[in-house]
């Protein structure tokens, strides 16, 4: 685990993804993250098959301790308050409004630690028109405009993993760290509030630079088709990626492997725009020729030849490629009840230290006894 941020603490009441992202990221930087939950269910997210440890919800908690605390309860509103008396910062993503109801408002914690930074996750904002409004991670691609260039127009319907969820706790995190470094100059707490309609808007920032400049919508196939990126099938039913760019020597040495020297004859491939232009041609003139041999052919030929290409690996594949072993991608802890965990570790070095290690995510109120001692209130 890295140490960068050893000495902070961090009180984590968020659920589902963002919140709980945004934390993960605080811990995994060496931040001491002690999650709240509502006793008996938890974090939402935690529900699985009639347990409370699923895969979801393990995704983004490790590295902290947890402890269930009904806030609208004297007696754990009290424990509740003495832990953000020891905090430095504290963290949310209920829908506006909640946090009064549970006694966790900014101007309510920030009388018993005046120097916290408090951070508020949203999906539309604080206020304004749709501000109450439920918002989940596709509402969030959807209403930002990112949706618009993930959805296939032959075939309308969402793909892929929570972007929006991920991202706006990554500008959250990021928010934080910026508060936390000016407090150390001025000694001020701090609020930080990032909804997920804004963070997923300046995530799309390619997209509306190109309406503000050229007053162009871009759809799916705009940027794959600039960039000269394909995806084709192999002689095995597996998949290989290719990003051809600017270059022209990614294409000479492209057609070598291919054996279509002569592509370049045919003016609609014969230089980068004209290429562009002719996206679907070359699909469909290069999709029969990647049939015929097996992908990890294609990737050693395209290797010699300097081509950028990937094979498109699926998540049993990826972190044993050659490359995420040597990088460790791969980090493992050991639940004392649930055995050997493992998990993909932070993606920052500092001063060439990396997280090689990593303790799982806690069960529901795990570490009560252990926090209540933290802050003496056994």
């Amino acid at each position: 685990m890295l140490t960068i941020l050893q000495g902070v603490r961090v009180i984590d009441q968020g659920t589902y993804i963002t919140g709980p992202a945004t934390g993960m990221l605080l811990a995994d930087l060496g931040a001491e993250v002690i999650k709240v939950e509502q006793p008996v269910t938890g974090d939402p997210f935690r529900a699985y098959k009639g347990e409370l440890y699923s895969p979801h919800y393990q995704a983004c908690n490790r590295n902290k301790r947890s402890i269930a605390l009904d806030t609208r309860q004297p007696a754990d509103l009290a424990v509740f308050d003495q832990l953000i008396a020891t905090a430095d910062v504290y963290l949310q993503n209920f829908r506006p409004g909640v946090a009064q109801k549970l006694n966790a408002d900014e101007q309510r914690l920030r009388q018993i630690k005046p120097d916290l930074v408090y951070c508020a996750i949203s999906g539309f904002g604080q206020d304004g028109p749709s501000a109450s409004r439920p918002a989940y991670d596709s509402v969030a691609q959807a209403a930002s405009g990112l949706l618009h260039l993930l959805v296939n127009p032959e075939n309308p319907r969402v793909v892929g993993p929570a972007l929006a969820d991920s991202i706006t706790g990554m500008y959250a995190a990021m928010g934080i760290l910026a508060a936390l470094s000016e407090r150390a100059r001025s000694g001020k707490g701090h609020r930080v509030e990032v909804s997920m309609l804004e963070a997923m808007s300046y995530f799309n920032i390619d997209a509306f630079t190109h309406y503000f400049s050229l007053d162009e919508i871009v759809g799916p196939y705009s940027r794959p088709r600039v960039s000269q990126s394909y995806v084709f099938e192999c002689a095995d039913k597996k998949w290989i990626a290719l990003h051809m760019s600017s270059p022209q020597k990614f294409w000479d040495g492209l057609a070598e492997v291919t054996g279509m020297l002569d592509i370049f004859k045919d003016p609609r491939f014969a230089d980068r725009q004209a290429r562009i232009e002719n996206q679907e041609a070359i699909i469909e003139l290069l999709s029969p020729v990647f049939l015929t041999k097996p992908r990890a052919v294609w990737c050693n030929l395209l290797l010699a030849k300097d081509v950028p290409h990937a094979p498109v690996y699926d998540s049993s594949e990826a972190l044993d490629d050659p490359q995420a072993k040597h990088l460790g991608l791969t980090v493992s802890g050991e639940h004392p009840k649930l055995g050997r965990f493992n998990s993909v570790r932070f993606p920052v070095s500092i001063d060439g230290q990396r997280m090689t290690s990593m303790t799982p995510p806690p069960m529901l109120d795990e570490h009560r006894e252990e926090i209540l001692r933290l802050i003496g209130a056994q």
